[in-house]
């Protein structure tokens, strides 16, 4: 009892970020610059105020889980932007979208495919590319329409993206976790790509996951997870959350669009 004691403790109490820290971790933008923009002020003043309140500054982190590219207007623009960052503030995560467009670029045409049609044409157009070569039913042709308007800085960039941050008691990433398989023996398929194995799952994990991938206009703030994908392309609505000491809660960045 007195071995096994420690571990129950430490699975059953709250999870907590160390003193002095505080995390805003972002869901999926998918090229949704404006709303983007419209987050980020608001997590500005946010954090100013929490600041404020407690009279001490604290060291703040800005988590984006990934997937900022396609299928947005603007999905060329934010890869740009954000591949020019220099805020010692922001880490930025690999999704499956980027880790496609990486593979894409790379000549592997089954990537190539499925790239282009879950919203890489959009961040395509966005950096020139020839529109006519794009749908082309000749492969080596949009391979070279897609090499031409992507640097190979650009990929050797987003192939170097991490694809989790593990700080005290949380682990960020894309999609998830294989439930059962410890946090340092994840692979990156799954850290990038897992669904239902792991938002099925009601294992208590070792840290809290925070991920985006599958959208749910509803944040599910749960004991073994935390989905912050609430459909900022499809639904018009981009999600923050922020963590310090043990408090949870969640900023949003809306526009007023009607479809689904």
């Amino acid at each position: 009892m007195s071995i096994l004691w420690p571990l129950v403790a430490r699975s059953l109490r709250p999870a907590t970020l160390a003193a002095g820290r505080r995390v805003y971790a972002v869901g999926d933008i998918h090229g949704e610059a404006a709303l983007f923009k419209l987050l980020l002020d608001r997590i500005e003043a946010d954090s100013a105020t929490r600041d404020d309140e407690a009279g001490t500054r604290a060291d703040v982190t800005i988590v984006l889980l990934g997937d900022f590219i396609d299928r947005g207007p603007a999905a060329a623009g934010l890869l740009l932007t954000l591949a020019g960052a220099s805020d010692p503030r922001l880490v930025i995560l690999k999704g499956n979208h980027e880790a496609s467009m990486v593979a894409a670029w790379h000549g592997d045409p089954g990537a190539l495919a499925l790239w282009l049609r879950f919203g890489g044409v959009a961040t395509l157009l966005g950096l020139g590319a020839d529109p006519a070569a794009l749908e082309s039913d000749e492969p080596d042709r949009v391979l070279a329409a897609v090499r031409r308007c992507i640097a190979p800085e650009m990929i050797d960039w987003l192939d170097a993206l991490p694809t989790s941050y593990d700080l005290d008691d949380y682990f960020f990433t894309h999609a998830g976790i294989r439930p059962g398989v410890a946090l340092d023996e994840q692979v990156e398929e799954d850290l990038l790509w897992i669904r239902r194995p792991f938002l099925a799952s009601r294992r208590r994990h070792a840290k809290v996951i925070v991920h985006g991938h599958t959208i749910d206009p509803a944040v599910r703030l749960g004991s073994n997870r935390i989905g912050l994908d609430t459909g900022a392309h499809r639904y018009g609505r981009l999600t923050a959350l922020g963590l310090q000491d043990d408090r949870q809660w969640t900023l949003e960045a809306t526009d007023d669009r009607d479809f689904v």
